[in-house]
């Protein structure tokens, strides 16, 4: 026998004590706060809970409130049919005990099972013990100690228990389920189990019937290479899509995608993030920064744009780009051949402190390591400024190797003892090879034509030489000339400092883009284009065929 008021061992000793008297004190705050807010508005019900049958009944002198009943025992309250082997019938209080093979029947949809019962008819609350198991259509519930209100319709454990539907399989410290709204709520060692996925949390809201997980605290949700984290949001478990806020985290193989809202579908690895995003590559080392972002997991394929950026960290000095519109494609998956192509698209920026540089639209592959950057394109290092119709740059370790500039080239150095003057090279075509991040060599081809201000030993200007040539190969030293080869040879005119003629100083193509060139990581926002009368005359040619990078019009 047990007794509400007199039987601890019915609730399993002092822990179980306690958690029942947190239970009825305390977890009713949760499970049962709008009923205690109503609960003036709203009269006990007083109907008659009814012994319908059983084999024995007898009186026990040590009770004698109790009816003691045995065998095959029903009892009903209201709609509600209870069973059980044996129990005590307390007629004053309008409630009793079951034990063993206990079973609750709510009509044909709730069915309530377990070792022992208490059933308090003024209240209407059903405490059920030991083994305890809640059937409601296609969700079962697994406890130990399960509190049952009918009033409310509301099921809750607090001694961990096991939730299962036809989808998924929830486990957590404390819990409640509502069978009329489908509605359940989690507290405390979250896990929900798929076959697709894994969510473990803090504090989860799910819902049997749209089998929609309602994210309200630290959550992670990790499925195959993918992981994400969130603290709120909605998780589909049927549909695998999620609508994700406040700074969710999206992982996949190495691959971090960051933003304000996030949404997700796992079953096409599709993700679209708004505000503040930060997608991170940690493998290659390099990220894209942006307003609004697109990524596919399976394809490997991203976009960015709305403040665009794209770092590159992988050396020590990172590198900072900068257009209207960042995206990354990767070809041939799955194979030995497989590359990456990184596209900016108009009005493109970049600056690191020993390389700046502008263009319209660039496009770097992997396949071949080369960076094209087209239309207006100029590139800056230390004092060298170059430029051309389209500029190719060849890259190493994420370094320059060499630079091909192509068409109407410039290489221009302004003179560090007179900012004043400048070194001049142009030509049809220019090479420009590089070392640990250093011009060495350069080449020049066809209508070649130099402005050159030679110095003594000790730094000082000796004059300024104009010779014009076929090729060009110029050799340095610590950025610094070193010797010049010119084919066919041509000695050129040298005219002394104070004999320079103004009209002679200037190549015809010749202009110094101090106004446009980005001078920090912050500056390549801000877009200065060519002044007109600084713009390359336009020529009219066939185009350049370069494999796989040629994606834009040379005349756009």
């Amino acid at each position: 026998m047990f007794n509400n008021r007199k039987n601890i061992n019915f609730l399993g000793g002092q822990r179980i004590l306690f958690l029942g008297v947190l239970c009825l004190l305390g977890f009713s705050l949760m499970g049962h706060a709008q009923r205690n807010k109503t609960a003036v508005n709203q009269p006990k019900q007083k109907s008659k809970v009814y012994l319908i049958k059983a084999d024995r009944l007898k009186k026990d002198a040590s009770n004698p409130d109790a009816q003691i009943v045995v065998g095959n025992v029903v009892f009903r309250h209201d709609s509600v049919y209870m069973y059980c082997d044996s129990a005590c019938y307390y007629d004053k209080i309008n409630s009793f005990e079951a034990f063993n093979n206990v079973r609750m029947e709510q009509g044909d949809t709730l069915f309530l099972y377990g070792d022992r019962l208490y059933y308090d008819g003024l209240s209407q609350i059903a405490q059920m013990r030991m083994n305890v198991k809640m059937e409601n259509r296609t969700t079962t519930l697994l406890t130990d100690s399960l509190n049952y209100d009918r009033i409310y319709n509301l099921g809750y454990f607090f001694d961990g228990g096991t939730m299962m539907d036809d989808q998924n399989v929830l486990t957590s410290d404390w819990g409640e389920y509502s069978p009329g709204t489908k509605q359940s709520v989690f507290y405390y060692n979250v896990s929900l189990e798929n076959p697709q996925f894994t969510m473990l949390s803090d504090t989860l809201k799910y819902n049997t019937a749209n089998k929609i997980a309602n994210i309200v605290g630290p959550s992670d949700i990790y499925s195959g290479e993918s992981h994400i984290y969130s603290e709120k949001g909605y998780y589909n478990t049927q549909t695998g899509k999620a609508d994700l806020y406040e700074r969710s985290v999206l992982t996949n193989d190495g691959k971090q995608l960051v933003s304000d809202t996030l949404f997700y579908d796992r079953n096409s690895g599709v993700g679209e993030a708004f505000g503040n995003i930060v997608m991170n590559d940690t493998v290659h080392k390099n990220m894209m920064l942006g307003n609004y972002g697109w990524y596919n997991e399976k394809l490997k394929n991203a976009f960015v744009t709305h403040n665009a950026v794209a770092v590159d960290y992988s050396q020590v000095d990172s590198l900072f780009l900068h257009a209207d519109t960042l995206s990354l494609d990767t070809y041939n998956l799955d194979t030995d051949s497989v590359y990456r192509e990184v596209k900016a698209y108009h009005k493109v920026r970049f600056y690191r402190t020993d390389v700046q540089g502008v263009a319209d639209s660039l496009v770097f592959s992997s396949k071949d390591s080369c960076l094209i950057m087209y239309k207006d394109p100029i590139l800056w290092n230390k004092q060298q400024q170059l430029l051309g119709e389209q500029i190719n740059i060849y890259m190493n370790d994420s370094t320059i190797d060499w630079a091909h500039i192509i068409n109407q080239t410039l290489s221009a150095e302004q003179i560090p003892v007179d900012t004043t003057l400048f070194n001049q090279i142009s030509g049809k075509e220019m090479k420009a090879f590089f070392e640990k991040g250093m011009m060495h060599k350069v080449e020049i081809d066809g209508s070649v034509r130099v402005v050159y201000y030679p110095m003594d030993s000790d730094s000082l200007l000796i004059g300024m030489n104009v010779s014009e040539t076929s090729k060009l190969e110029i050799y340095l030293q610590n950025q610094q000339l070193e010797r010049m080869v010119m084919s066919p040879k041509s000695n050129g005119t040298l005219f002394p400092m104070s004999q320079i003629p103004f009209d002679k100083s200037r190549l015809d193509n010749f202009v110094w883009f101090d106004y446009i060139r980005p001078l920090n990581k912050n500056d390549i926002f801000i877009w200065r284009g060519k002044r007109t009368e600084d713009l390359l005359k336009k020529n009219v040619r066939s185009p350049i065929v370069l494999p796989n990078h040629n994606l834009f019009d040379d005349n756009k």
